[in-house]
């Protein structure tokens, strides 16, 4: 594992926009991993500006996202589907027929589960799986809980996830309170992982992952058993 601290957010964007650029030069239909929530905005962001300037080309690259709200179409501007394509897929000359979030409107959502994992495997796995980490550990949306379920599920958020997502809705009476997230198979699996945390407030969590028990309590924990797994932090 690596564990990378830098000077400021910005350099923190940077440094995951190279990792994720890299990735896709060396293998140019490569499967991205990718999360929402605003940690990525600035990798984002950088990686549309390389592909403007014409140093990234993802026209064979495919992408799987980790997450999405139950309940919430396409259509909603707090969807994940809605986020990813404002924030990245129409900025880059992604197909979006390529990119792939789970439908939290399936009508039967343990088979969307089980359709994703499938989609995934037939993808080949995923190359590099960018994540982002919850004051609780959470990564995607696998809660503290009992064990680590493998496949991608429902889950009914912690009190402690919607008040933190509470901020990009008008009240907190508006947040979802169920999504469907990618299990920790998909994420183990992935060949590379990063790992992007801001603030003083992660600094807590980030020491319970990485150098405390393995423990579903703290989802996170998990990828202490990754091969390769690399943390960027940055305080400010």
């Amino acid at each position: 594992m690596k564990f990378i601290t830098v000077e400021n957010y910005e350099k923190l964007s940077k440094m995951t926009s190279d990792i994720i650029g890299a990735q896709v030069i060396l293998k140019p239909d490569c499967v991205l991993g990718l999360a929402t929530g605003s940690s990525p905005l600035g990798a984002y962001a950088s990686l549309a500006e390389k592909c403007e300037k014409g140093e990234l080309d993802f026209s064979g690259v495919r992408s799987v996202n980790l997450d999405e709200y139950v309940g919430l179409d396409i259509t909603n501007d707090q969807s994940y589907r809605y986020f990813m394509n404002k924030n990245l897929f129409e900025k880059i000359n992604i197909k979006l027929e390529n990119t792939h979030v789970p439908n939290g409107c399936a009508s039967d959502l343990k088979k969307e589960g089980e359709e994703y994992d499938a989609l995934i495997s037939a993808l080949g796995g995923i190359d590099i799986q960018l994540l982002g980490i919850g004051l609780d550990g959470h990564i995607g949306f696998n809660e503290p809980d009992d064990v680590f379920v493998k496949e991608t599920h429902t889950v009914k958020l912690d009190e402690s996830t919607i008040e933190a997502n509470s901020r990009f809705f008008a009240s907190k009476d508006d947040v979802p309170r169920e999504a469907i997230t990618m299990g920790m198979m998909s994420i183990m699996q992935a060949k590379k992982i990063v790992l992007i945390a801001n603030g003083k407030s992660k600094k807590d969590i980030l020491n319970k992952a990485f150098f405390g028990e393995i423990t579903p309590r703290v989802p996170a924990s998990i990828l202490q058993l990754h091969p390769d797994v690399t943390v960027i932090y940055s305080e400010n």
